[in-house]
């Protein structure tokens, strides 16, 4: 296992530290180049063929580099895991390996950890993001990978659920009206790659903007990332976002917030928040996540 940096317990005013790893997160359905096009990729004149995959593959470190894919959050692991083995391959990597944790006494596998030490990349398939936090939250699988993307050159990529669960807060269910009641998001404590970030997926495609809405409303000072398919940030220093990919970033930025009746009203009621800021960002476009220094982890 990989040595925990010591923390002095009474430095009560040192920073957190600038991680050195890279995020990827991936709003899902990223091109793999295997599928036909959708009709508005083609239109989008453009469109760069597994480009964020390809990125990914770049930000690499070490000759051989190994890969290891954890299906977890999906509940047909094998399946998922097959499909990015291939994927890889098709881009020149052949040393894959795949984190096969199903349940929290797997996230306690030392096998799988000696995997992650040498690990240059990690790669969280789609699936449940509920199913992640609830089997990897505490464990030592965890706590490694973590640690390595706060004090090493390693790159940490999640598409669709793996992407929601590397930040905090987390958002895991939405009823069907959209997100407009209160109550019908439910948010939990993701993973923490990022904090005080809250991230959801199939943005656009799945209207969910006034349900990301509704959850900076609850706490302000966090910021949305609304990620559409096919679209990702790399994120570095831990605030630095890069915008990869075919589609658009949304970002709902709640710091400005003038008013909200979400802490009056009661549940089952629709809520109002005024003076919220939304970002529309397209590929290549950069945004600093306008994060406080923090006086600790």
């Amino acid at each position: 296992m990989a040595k925990r940096k010591v923390v002095k317990k009474h430095d009560a005013h040192r920073e957190a530290p600038i991680p050195k790893g890279w995020l990827l997160a991936v709003g899902g359905s990223e091109d793999k180049g295997k599928r036909e096009l959708k009709e508005e990729q083609e239109k989008n004149i453009g469109f760069i063929h597994e480009e964020i995959l390809k990125r990914f593959v770049k930000e690499l470190r070490g000759e051989n580099p190994l890969i290891a894919i954890v299906p977890t959050g999906s509940t047909m692991p094998e399946e998922l895991a097959k499909e990015y083995i291939e994927v890889f391959q098709e881009l020149g990597l052949k040393n894959l390996e795949v984190i096969d944790v199903r349940n929290r006494q797997d996230a306690r596998n030392e096998d799988y950890c000696k995997i992650l030490e040498r690990a240059a990349g990690i790669m969280f398939t789609g699936g449940d993001q509920l199913r992640l936090t609830s089997i990897l939250g505490g464990t030592p699988v965890l706590e490694l990978m973590k640690e390595r993307y706060t004090h090493e050159e390693i790159i940490v990529a999640g598409t669709s659920a793996g992407a929601t669960a590397m930040s905090t807060p987390m958002i895991y269910e939405g009823e069907t009206q959209g997100g407009y009641i209160k109550g019908d998001v439910r948010i939990t404590t993701g993973l923490e790659f990022l904090k005080n970030v809250a991230i959801d997926t199939h943005f656009i495609a799945r209207g969910r903007i006034v349900r990301m809405a509704q959850a900076i409303s609850t706490n302000p000072g966090c910021i949305g990332v609304g990620l559409e398919e096919d679209t990702a940030i790399l994120v570095t220093e831990g605030k630095e976002v890069e915008v990869l990919g075919s589609g658009l970033v949304t970002i709902v930025d709640g710091l400005d917030i003038s008013y909200t009746n979400i802490y009056e009203i009661k549940t089952g009621e629709p809520f109002t928040v005024c003076d919220m800021k939304v970002h529309l960002l397209s590929r290549g476009q950069r945004y600093t996540l306008p994060f406080y220094d923090q006086l600790h982890i």
